[in-house]
C-alpha cells in the first residue's frame, strides 16, 4: 500500500486567502497527572459528528482548561458512549460542530491550523464519486461576510495507523501508566506500520501522531484527477 502525508499547499497563498477563527463547540479538559507530573492535552483528536448537546452536564465540556486528572476521566467516561468505540479521548479531545467566522477564498481543500481539514461540499460527492472510502464530512457553524458563501463541511479523520517502531528512538520512555502520555516528537521522517493500517478507508490520522493526516493512492489520484487544490502530498514508507 502507498500512503501519503496531506499537508496544506501553501503555495495556493493569496489566490486562496480563506481565513478561519473557530472552535469546537465541546472538548475534554486538559489533564494534571500526578504520577508524572505532567499538564498537558493533545492535538488532532477532533470529532465534529459528536453531539454532546444531550448530556445534562453539558457545560463542564465548553471552556479549556487543566483539570486533575481523575476529573478528567470523570468527564470522559461520560463522553465515551457517544463516541467511536475506537476512540482513545486523550485530554483536549474536542466534539461538535466548528463555530466562528470565516472569510476570504477558499480552496477545495481549506484547514485551520495542519490538522484541521475542511472540504466544499461538492468536492466531497465528487470524491466519493470517484470510489473514495471512507469520507465523513460534518457541517460547520462558520459565519462568512461575503453574500454567497460556500458550504464547507469538516472530515472527521479518526486515527487508525501508527508510526513503526523502527523511525522512533530505542530508549523511547514507555507511556505514563496513569494517564497515558507518551513523550515523544513526531520523527521527521516517519515510517508507518504495515500493519496498523485501516483497509477500509482511504483518509485516517497516525494513531500514535494524530495531527498527521495521511491518504491512500486512491485519494491521491483522485484529488489529482479532479484538479483539486489546497493539498500536498508527500509520500510515507511503510514497514
Amino acid at each position: 500500500m502507498r500512503v501519503f502525508e496531506l499537508r496544506w499547499n501553501k503555495s495556493l497563498w493569496p489566490r486562496f486567502n480563506g481565513s478561519l477563527n473557530a472552535a469546537h463547540r465541546w472538548g475534554l479538559p486538559g489533564a494534571h497527572c500526578s504520577a508524572c507530573g505532567a499538564t498537558w492535552s493533545s492535538s488532532g483528536h477532533q470529532y465534529p459528528a459528536v453531539d454532546l448537546s444531550g448530556l445534562p452536564d453539558q457545560d463542564e465540556f465548553l471552556k479549556a482548561r487543566p483539570e486533575p486528572f481523575a476529573e478528567f476521566a470523570r468527564l470522559r467516561e461520560r463522553v465515551r458512549p457517544l463516541a467511536p468505540s475506537t476512540a482513545t479521548l486523550p485530554p483536549g479531545t474536542t466534539f461538535g460542530p466548528l463555530v466562528g467566522t470565516a472569510s476570504g477564498r477558499f480552496a477545495a481543500f481549506s484547514w485551520l491550523g495542519d490538522s484541521l481539514l475542511l472540504v466544499r461540499s461538492d468536492v466531497q460527492e465528487g470524491l466519493q464519486a470517484e470510489g473514495v472510502r471512507g469520507l465523513m464530512g460534518c457541517r460547520t457553524e462558520l459565519r462568512f461576510r461575503q453574500q454567497e458563501p460556500p458550504s464547507l463541511l469538516e472530515l472527521q479523520i479518526e486515527p487508525c495507523g501508527r508510526l513503526h517502531p523502527d523511525c522512533l528512538p530505542p530508549d523511547s520512555p514507555p507511556p505514563c501508566v496513569t494517564c497515558g502520555r507518551v513523550g515523544l516528537r513526531l520523527p521527521e521522517e516517519p515510517i508507518l506500520d504495515a500493519a496498523t493500517l485501516p483497509l477500509d478507508r482511504d483518509l485516517f490520522r497516525v494513531g500514535n501522531f494524530a495531527t498527521v493526516i495521511v491518504g491512500t493512492e486512491r485519494f491521491m489520484e483522485s484529488v489529482q484527477r479532479l484538479s483539486l487544490e489546497g493539498i500536498s502530498f508527500r509520500e510515507l514508507p511503510v514497514r
